[in-house]
């Protein structure tokens, strides 16, 4: 299938991939991820749809994925040590914001996998790993980004599209330099010095209050990718669950 007027090829060699396969329709491009993973694909292979009809995030809630609206990514890592799945999260997260900083967007990121734009969901991650025995495999990666408004009434409250703050911006621009960025992540299993600065000052969250998933004042994201909850027992590390703010 052509991609924005690229073939597969063509679209590989834009993003530097080893290879891409795009699709016009698909369940959801983790799915696809995982399909090719275990027929031997290589890391850094993409899977592009036009549209997911079983697109997910986190805690088998559904994404948002109509025919040319945003990105729907796949992107399949081979990692030689297993990482926390929230330390990678917020690792492609920050690619993700670094991406948009060079199309002159500011973006932050929301614990555990959101990207924020004006206060409003712009993209989320989701990282799926498979094992075999005791060694990981492979990690399926998936980014959903919002690009092309409209955005449905019903979420225009919380979701927000990357035309609508540059409109210049494309699928295409987006991939180019995001592609390369996730090539070159680490696999180290806690956050560096300068991913854990870089998160400092790009978090959503620093400072808020929050209900839930404990009540108390967010305080940051531990190398671990943990937060960090200052509670009335005490600094609380939470691993999971989702964020409401107070």
């Amino acid at each position: 299938m052509m991609y924005d007027g690229l073939d597969q090829a063509d679209l590989a060699a834009r993003v530097k991939a080893p290879g891409c396969l795009s699709f016009a329709r698909v369940t959801s491009t983790l799915d696809v991820i995982h399909e090719i993973a275990a027929e031997g694909a290589p890391a850094g292979t993409l899977v592009i749809a036009d549209e997911q009809v079983a697109g997910r995030g986190r805690q088998g809630r559904k994404w948002h994925s109509p025919p040319g609206a945003g990105i729907w990514l796949g992107y399949l890592m081979r990692p030689e040590r297993a990482t926390e799945s929230g330390v990678l999260a917020l690792r492609v997260g920050l690619a993700v914001i670094r991406t948009l900083s060079q199309l002159d967007v500011q973006a932050r990121l929301k614990w555990p996998n959101d990207v924020v734009v004006r206060d409003r969901k712009l993209a989320g991650i989701l990282c799926e790993g498979r094992w075999t025995e005791a060694r990981l495999a492979w990690v399926a990666v998936g980014v959903g980004m919002n690009v092309h408004a409209p955005i449905p009434p019903e979420l225009s409250d919380r979701a927000v599209a990357l035309d609508e703050v540059n409109p210049g911006a494309t699928r295409i621009s987006v991939l180019e330099q995001l592609v390369p960025l996730l090539h070159s992540l680490p696999d180290l299993p806690e956050l560096t010095d300068e991913e854990c600065l870089t998160l400092r000052q790009h978090d959503w969250l620093s400072g808020k209050r929050l209900r839930e998933p404990v009540a108390g004042w967010a305080q940051g994201v531990g190398r671990d990718g943990a937060l960090l909850v200052r509670t009335e027992e005490g600094v609380q590390r939470i691993v999971g669950g989702s964020v409401v703010t107070a």
